[in-house]
């Protein structure tokens, strides 16, 4: 087979394989679960790598564009309801015949003062799936806050800043008691709160299978947008801004739309990320923005590969996997060993190895061997084939 036929085998064989994943568990509720964190970890990987790797802009803020989708929906869920009649007592407006109801975030409950006259309406917090779509949203509005001003920022400055950004995000979440709940972390609900009916099988709101298949088709929605991208013009352009900004420019590059545009794209997948995973988690707290979870964001993906968007996600999967496999203490002789310290330290060794002696990760290069295998041989024959000029 040629590198074509290769490469749509195995993207075949890979969706299959996330789609069985359940069954192939026996649906064991806790491996559903780091499977679910995976997928989740590795939207966050290619993501971060078609910012770092492709586009050349090495950010610390990942993560904080992750919260900022995760903090959006859960707000709105807490503050914002639907009724279907006026309250009297709470800041509301009206929107094709309902009531958008704006809950006081002092602690005064108006819905119940508002009493006789909710008698008979009915309310509701906002839903799940429109509170993912707010925190999408968000992150892309703070997505090109950020990415129009670091235009002039490149490499260390561009981290720096990035990490006062992030820090900024995580103490202001964390100060705001009243309104984020601070470091007790905000509750969201569940994913599907009612539970789901599909197929003929009835899930509950706690039950680990529906929100995997979310997560796993905003992983697959994701993947295919990004790699359309980096397939694109705009890969080519943001390459080329990678390689030689100033060159770039001078070849009719606008660089200062496509720098923004990564931003924008790669902060709302990471924010939608965010959004879906809280409901998941059913709580998000301001320890996310903490440094050690952007490094294992980086690691991941400069593991898997930082210029392969599926050699990024199919890292993420594995070291996540790794991480939790690695759990399990043994003993040498008389001694055991905490392997819930020691396995942060063999991961931080295979990190050192890769970059010592695999620049490009260690999954990107076995991708490539399968999906460009003959492609020299191809090459070759085609120049044989040419007409002399």
């Amino acid at each position: 087979m040629n590198r074509t036929q290769w490469a749509w085998v195995l993207s075949v064989l890979g969706v299959l394989l996330l789609l069985a994943a359940p069954v192939g568990l026996n649906n064991n509720p806790y491996m559903i679960h780091i499977a679910t964190v995976a997928l989740f970890y590795a939207i966050l990987a290619s993501s971060w790598s078609l910012l770092a790797g492709y586009a050349g802009q090495f950010s610390f803020a990942h993560m904080a564009f992750m919260a900022i989708g995760g903090y959006t929906a859960g707000l709105a869920g807490k503050f914002f309801h639907f009724s279907s009649a006026p309250t009297g007592t709470c800041s509301e407006f009206s929107v094709g015949g309902t009531w958008v109801v704006l809950l006081n975030a002092s602690g005064d409950n108006c819905l119940e003062q508002a009493g006789e006259a909710l008698a008979n309406a009915t309310v509701t917090p906002v839903p799940p799936l429109l509170g993912i779509i707010l925190g999408t949203l968000m992150g892309g509005l703070f997505g090109l806050l950020v990415g129009m001003l670091v235009l002039r920022l490149r490499r260390t400055y561009l981290a720096l800043f990035t990490i006062g950004f992030s820090e900024i995000i995580r103490v202001a979440l964390n100060a705001e008691i009243d309104i984020t709940d601070g470091p007790n972390g905000l509750e969201l609900m569940p994913l599907f709160p009612d539970g789901l009916n599909i197929f003929g099988f009835a899930f509950g709101p706690a039950d680990k299978i529906p929100p995997y298949y979310a997560m796993l088709l905003l992983f697959l929605v994701s993947m295919v947008l990004m790699y359309w991208l980096a397939m694109s013009r705009f890969g080519l352009f943001v390459r080329a801004l990678r390689e030689d900004e100033e060159a770039a420019a001078a070849l009719g590059v606008h660089t200062v739309r496509y720098k923004v545009l990564v931003f924008v794209i790669t902060s709302m997948i990471a924010a939608a990320a965010g959004a879906v995973f809280a409901h998941f988690i059913g709580v998000i707290t301001p320890n996310v923005l903490m440094i050690l979870q952007m490094s294992l964001v980086i690691a991941m993906a400069v593991i898997g590969g930082m210029e392969s968007l599926i050699g990024a996600a199919i890292g993420a999967i594995i070291i996540q996997f790794g991480l939790e496999f690695l759990r399990i203490n043994f003993n040498i002789g008389p001694i055991e060993v905490d392997m819930t310290t020691w396995r942060l330290v063999f991961f931080g060794l295979l990190l050192m190895l890769t970059l010592r002696f695999w620049n490009n990760g260690l999954i990107s290069p076995i991708i490539q061997w399968f999906t460009r295998s003959g492609f020299a041989e191809e090459s070759v024959a085609k120049r044989q084939q040419a007409p002399a000029r």
